[in-house]
């Protein structure tokens, strides 16, 4: 076949070829131009979705950064007068900025700040740290149901095994004790007690399981979970004090 011949199907071929593939673009134009338009709106939500969150992340930083400020701020006692020649009376007596007289009045303002923080970003990590720190300003200032509140909010959102939600955990127990909640703080730390999560501290956990039944006056129970602490935790810093509560 001679050159100008094969050059010539060639030609024909692709213009087959060119012809079946606008045959088949002109019968889908309209579903593949839909498919497409699908497309560039899901990536545009995606983009906006992506958008709000980073804009939303950084907002939520920022309101916690403002609550922890306050949060960590100096506790600086008032005296009116020197106690010593030529000392200098106390920060908090004149006002000094970040300081307070008190460690009630320090968490007094910054338990707004922490739970505007909070409920502004409920699930982000920002929202879930600030729920934290404010369940804990609410068990130091004696708002016990306060605080439980905020411990189970951060669970839910954070997740039983994540590390507020650990440390959430055993704020609630703690909190349940110190408010004279026994059975409470009962069940809690016997919970914990027997989670399988290898990050729980399970000696400090029991330690303060048997006090809460020696609180509550289940001597006997307390008793078995001091031996457990012994038996099970040899080496432990709460055998020792385990050993003399049996002691006593």
């Amino acid at each position: 076949m001679k050159s100008k011949e094969r050059h010539h199907l060639k030609e024909n071929e692709f213009a087959q070829v060119l012809g079946t593939a606008r045959q088949t673009i002109g019968s889908r134009g309209r579903q593949i131009g839909l498919i497409t338009l699908a497309v560039l709106v899901l990536a545009a939500i995606a983009l906006g979705v992506n958008t709000f969150r980073q804009r939303g992340n950084v907002e939520a930083e920022r309101l916690l950064a403002d609550a922890m400020v306050t949060f960590n701020a100096r506790v600086v006692p008032v005296s009116t007068e020197a106690t010593q020649p030529g000392e200098v009376p106390a920060a908090a007596s004149i006002g000094a900025t970040g300081s307070y007289a008190t460690v009630a009045a320090k968490l007094n303002a910054a338990a707004p700040k922490l739970k505007a923080a909070a409920d502004a970003y409920p699930d982000s990590e920002a929202g879930i740290t600030a729920r934290y720190h404010y369940g804990s300003s609410m068990a130091a200032l004696g708002k016990y149901d306060e605080a439980v509140a905020a411990f189970d909010d951060v669970v839910r959102r954070a997740g039983a095994d994540s590390l507020y939600g650990r440390m959430a955990r055993l704020g609630k127990a703690d909190t349940q004790a110190r408010a004279g909640q026994f059975d409470a703080a009962i069940a809690t730390w016997k919970e914990l007690a027997s989670s399988t999560d290898a990050d729980l501290p399970k000696d400090a956990i029991l330690m303060e399981l048997a006090k809460a039944y020696e609180a509550a006056g289940r001597t006997e129970e307390a008793r078995k979970t001091f031996n457990q602490v012994v038996d099970e935790h040899p080496t432990s810093p709460y055998s020792a004090e385990a050993r003399a509560e049996l002691g006593s």
